[in-house]
């Protein structure tokens, strides 16, 4: 017989050890909710992670567990349980930031960045830390709280005016401009939270001194360790061509980096930064950035569910009137600073004016900032929490106001946006060319390309060939071009068309159906093999399909006809009128098969077949079923 006590020991290690995976089986169902809902609703899920944490952390639900005790399983009754996870989502979000910049979007926007930039971040700091004094704060908790609070909000602002499709406007890129500025701010000042933190009572001055030495050496061995080894890194896991090793080589870098920056002294998150910025200038970053964004996006929910958890909704219910007008203070000092500092650099009146609305708010970086400060002992835990659910309250306002200020751009006279759109625009590629594959044929492209002064990107997925190009100083970069995020990555929605000159007929239609699917105006031309698969793609939407079989006639047909003494000139125009003939041909033929009862044979592959009563039939073609459907009858 069955020990009852050791059924009941087992039972209970049993549920202690299902209780190990209670948070994260929580949080992937609040992001199963979570995004779907809120991308209906048009709202930034970061608010709904925010909210989720508020409900289900211990202030919220989780306070009511202890009487109910039915909502221990779906409640987090502790921070620190998720607090590791939540904390690689700012280090893969210092990643992503470190390997989006480039040198050549700061030097187009240096006036805006460093300028503007600068004037909100210090101007803002300052205004705040000095009304916190006047009430009594000490200076650092004052300074602390200024800095914080001067931040604005990346992850909400950027994605709002992507989806209105406002972030090559005037006021979207002077957003871009300051929100990029205070990105670059938040490593030396996570760094100096950090030291401040660590004064045991010394001379703070002598411990800052040896602790930005010791830094600088950690950074020195970091960015010359990353430039001896990454790029051999990477070209090597390339080749494999496997996208696990790839993934698996991309996180080992950044885990790496950081854990190497802490154990020096510095922040993970400026370890992570750093790294980035290292793989911003190689031809794998498009690559990088496709496979760590979906880990960003998911860290990042986990970050801001903590969020929520360290948020009392008690002390707003508490309080309304006071944290609501704190709220209202911040966007009227933020919005103040920034329309002074706009007009200073001569923006026009109604770009300062959008640019305030959207940057008035509170930022995520508030919470990473001034959560070292409490656990620092720099800043008192009330302070923090009243300045945190201030800073929560205005980014729950950021759609409203987006949606106001774009409303305030459409009233915008054309003479304002004339002087706005002088500009620069965040990337000076922006409507460039995108060439999928970088062969011998992708080679010709681009060198037409180049010599008619267009813009271009090209993607391969061989390392060798791309290093090879990247030497040479051609913009080619390694990646899968079928892969959506990849074309996102490479600004598929403002280039000018798409070349396809890959040689495998199976990979061309990946690359043109993915493109169609994100852009569906876009003008794609494409290498075919013959004009059977000219057809085919045709039918997939590509605007201009070159067979290789055609193409190398009407080039023979060119040379023998010169050849034997026929004028150039009628040369040409015969040749082009021949090549028209045949795109009418291939395209008429497209449109000639298109009926739904057209059964489209795909070796090996089981496809829907129409018969001509409209019945389905599921059919799998092998080549001998070909073969027997070839043959005549009996």
């Amino acid at each position: 017989m069955t020990d009852p006590t050791a059924a009941g020991a087992q039972v209970a290690a049993t549920a202690e050890h299902l209780g190990a995976y209670k948070e994260a089986i929580i949080f992937l169902v609040t992001a199963g909710v979570v995004v779907p809902l809120f991308h209906r609703l048009r709202i930034s899920p970061v608010l709904g992670f925010i909210g989720a944490g508020a409900l289900l952390g211990p202030y919220g639900l989780g306070r009511l567990a202890e009487a109910h005790p039915w909502l221990g399983p779906v409640t987090i009754g502790n921070r620190a349980e998720i607090s590791h996870l939540a904390e690689f989502g700012v280090i893969f979000l210092m990643f992503m930031i470190g390997i989006e910049l480039s040198w050549e979007r700061l030097r187009t926007l240096r006036r805006l960045v460093f300028g503007l930039g600068s004037i909100q971040v210090i101007a803002s700091a300052g205004l705040i830390a000095a009304i916190l004094m006047a009430v009594g704060q000490p200076l650092a908790a004052s300074l602390v709280v200024g800095i914080g609070l001067a931040l604005s909000s990346t992850a909400v602002v950027l994605p709002v005016l992507a989806e209105q499709k406002r972030l090559n406007t005037p006021s979207g890129r002077t957003s871009f401009a300051v929100l990029l500025f205070q990105d670059l701010a938040v490593a030396p000042v996570l760094f100096a939270i950090a030291v401040l933190g660590r004064n045991d009572g010394g001379n703070v001055g002598v411990g800052l001194a040896l602790a930005l030495g010791q830094a600088a050496v950690a950074l020195v061995v970091i960015v010359i360790a990353g430039r001896l080894a990454l790029r051999p890194l990477f070209q090597l896991v390339a080749r494999t061509k496997s996208p696990e090793l790839f993934m698996a080589a991309c996180l080992l870098v950044i885990a790496a980096t950081a854990l190497t920056a802490a154990s020096s002294g510095l922040s993970m998150t400026l370890g992570a930064f750093v790294a980035g910025l290292l793989l911003a200038e190689t031809e794998y970053r498009r690559a990088i950035e496709a496979t760590i964004d979906p880990f960003k996006g998911l860290l990042l929910g986990v970050f801001f569910v903590s969020v929520g958890m360290s948020l009392d909704p008690a002390q707003l219910v508490a309080a309304p009137v006071l944290i609501l007008g704190l709220a209202l203070a911040l966007l009227v000092v933020k919005g103040f600073i920034i329309l002074v500092g706009a007009r200073m650099m001569r923006l026009p009146r109604s770009v300062a004016f959008e640019t305030a609305l959207l940057l008035g708010p509170g930022g995520e970086f508030a919470f990473v900032l001034l959560g070292g400060a409490i656990v620092g002992g720099l800043l008192p835990e009330a302070l923090g929490q009243t300045a945190l659910i201030v800073t929560t309250v205005t980014m729950i306002a950021i759609p409203p106001l987006a949606l106001l200020a774009r409303r305030i751009g459409r009233r915008t006279n054309k003479a304002a946006l004339g002087r706005a759109r002088a500009e620069p625009p965040p990337d000076a590629q922006q409507d460039r060319v995108i060439v999928a594959g970088y062969g011998r044929v992708g080679r010709l492209v681009g060198e037409m390309l180049k010599r008619h002064k267009i813009p271009y990107i090209a993607l391969d997925s061989d390392p060798v060939r791309v290093a090879e190009q990247r030497r040479l100083g051609n913009p080619v970069y390694f990646g899968d071009s079928s892969s959506t995020e990849l074309l996102r990555r490479c600004d598929i929605a403002t280039a000018r068309a798409l070349v396809v000159t890959l040689d495998t007929p199976n990979r061309v239609e990946a690359v043109v159906q993915a493109a169609r699917a994100e852009r569906p105006d876009l003008t794609i031309v494409a290498r075919a093999r013959d004009a059977r698969h000219a057809t085919e793609l045709y039918e997939m939407g590509v605007d201009d399909a070159v067979p290789e079989t055609i193409e190398a006639s009407l080039q023979l047909s060119e040379a023998v006809l010169v050849d034997v003494g026929v004028p150039m000139g009628l040369v040409i125009a015969s040749i082009h009128e021949r090549r028209d003939e045949f795109r009418i041909m291939l395209k008429r033929k497209e449109a000639e098969t298109r009926p739904a009862f057209r059964a489209r044979r795909t070796i090996g592959k089981t496809v829907d077949v129409k018969s001509a009563e409209g019945r389905e039939v599921s059919r799998t073609d092998k080549p001998e079923t070909q073969a027997a459907n070839a043959r005549p009858s009996a």
